[in-house]
């Protein structure tokens, strides 16, 4: 999906870099990942000041920075704003069932899908007073990047 959006803002003439945050994870957090062993907020707090970072860095060369992250609870979103204070989020807003689906059809080095259920167990639903868009994900590719392009300020 962020490689797509990447994509569409490329062909739209900006200034655009991709940022997988999954890249960032320190090996202890993604061999505890491999492992089926949900992260803690200690875990990933090395990691979201490294996306934090991350995100300042692309913008301060120009770029617009467009990251994959989870970013599941309010005080972690809150977290990359540390670095970014403009940031503005999209949430992928989809069931359990459409991501568990869409999960077993794809590969990921450490994140198993036995974990889903703590993703979601963790996750926080942006509030009404966030920069937040939520965006529906059950239809293509296509349709979601059009719907988030909509909504980026």
């Amino acid at each position: 999906m962020g490689e797509a959006l990447t994509q569409a803002l490329v062909d739209r003439g900006q200034a655009v870099e991709f940022v997988d945050a999954d890249a960032l994870h320190p090996a202890a957090n993604k061999e505890k990942m491999h492992a089926g062993i949900p992260l803690t907020d200690d875990d990933r707090g090395p990691w979201l000041d490294a996306c934090s970072s991350r995100i300042a860095e692309v913008e301060a060369s120009g770029s617009r920075c467009v990251m994959a992250n989870s970013a599941l609870k309010r005080a972690y979103r809150d977290r990359l704003r540390e670095d970014a204070p403009d940031l503005f989020i999209v949430f992928l807003d989809g069931s359990r069932e459409l991501i568990a689906d869409r999960q077993r059809h794809r590969h990921h080095e450490y994140m198993p899908n036995s974990l889903l259920d703590s993703q979601f167990a963790t996750l926080e639903r942006p509030g009404a007073d966030e920069a937040v868009a939520a965006v529906p994900i059950h239809g293509v590719v296509d349709d979601t990047v059009a719907a988030i392009l909509a909504v980026l300020p």
